[in-house]
């Protein structure tokens, strides 16, 4: 397809960009904002569309399970997942209405990356990734794909794997302790990973205040990883657009993305069960509460959500 104008390429990025705001995730008091609002990217929607080539969006998550049988019906992908992939497949499709090219998402599954912070066996984090790219196929989901850690090192052993990308790409500890301390954002970010480490914790034997002692070291840990697999997947995906499943701030670089209604900016399929609303609408929550408040649903003989009745 022949190169597009200037001035044609921004109207149709726009148009684009304008696409993904309603499902913009951020905890700013402002939800709302122009797409103008968002040159990051703009710059790089732009790239693509002045190419004539699909847009590319890299979404670093779907890592495995929450290990907490409190939140999940269990380590594969349920019903949360494949709505979550419909729902991005939507948008992909949304986007060849206005722009022919249309859009693929990379889903850079990041379970290897952290499993052992997380405590989730690498064979259940395998079954999970493996799970996700069978869902893909089955439901004909052509505008995704999944990445991980053995697209990039192979059958290598996951703690050579982990140990590699960490040492390559992570940051030091001192310097994200000291970025804690003066941005607001990746106080949240930290104060987030160790709320869901706490809650993702089974069995703990020990008491309260030591398990938080524990999480917050961890929570650095997660943290480290991931912006070493963020910097790793721009290497092997150069000029995509970088989309989050964490809150961002109108204006960052990563777009946040909300995958599913849910109470809070936080939660995402992987870590709660998916809940049919007696008005057909669907939302996330912990298992647990879940299925008090609905019957579960199994599909293809293994649990898949819960529904209320109408």
């Amino acid at each position: 397809m022949p190169s597009t104008t200037a001035p044609d390429t921004l109207t149709t990025s726009a148009s684009i960009l304008r696409l993904l705001l309603p499902h913009h995730r951020t905890t700013d008091a402002t939800r709302t904002a122009p797409a103008e609002a968002f040159p990051h990217q703009l710059r790089r929607i732009d790239a693509f569309v002045r190419a004539g080539a699909p847009v590319r969006f890299t979404l670093p998550g779907f890592p495995c399970k929450s290990p907490n049988p409190a939140k999940v019906l269990g380590h594969l992908p349920d019903q949360g997942e494949r709505l979550s992939l419909r729902f991005l497949d939507s948008l992909c499709e949304e986007v060849e209405h206005i722009y022919a090219p249309g859009a693929r998402v990379i889903t850079c599954s990041d379970g290897h990356v952290f499993g052992d912070l997380i405590r989730v066996p690498d064979e259940h984090i395998d079954a999970y990734a493996d799970e996700l790219r069978l869902l893909i196929d089955q439901l004909g989901l052509e505008r995704l794909s999944v990445f991980d850690l053995r697209d990039i090192l192979g059958d290598l052993p996951n703690d050579t794997k982990r140990a590699h990308v960490h040492e390559r790409y992570a940051p030091t500890v001192d310097a994200l302790r000291a970025e804690v301390r003066s941005d607001d954002h990746a106080l949240a970010l930290y104060r987030g990973i160790t709320r869901f480490l706490v809650e993702d914790t089974a069995g703990f034997s020990g008491t309260r205040s030591a398990l938080q002692r524990e999480c917050r070291r961890r929570a650095y840990g997660v943290i480290q990883r991931s912006r070493a697999w963020g910097d790793l997947i721009a290497e092997h995906h150069p000029g995509a657009v970088r989309l989050s499943i964490h809150p961002q701030p109108i204006g960052a670089a990563k777009f946040g993305i909300r995958l599913l209604d849910a109470p809070d900016a936080w939660t995402t399929p992987w870590h709660s069960a998916a809940l049919l609303r007696a008005d057909g609408t669907w939302t996330l929550m912990p298992r647990a509460r879940a299925a008090r408040e609905g019957r579960l649903v199994r599909c293809d003989g293994r649990p898949s959500h819960f529904e209320q009745s109408p």
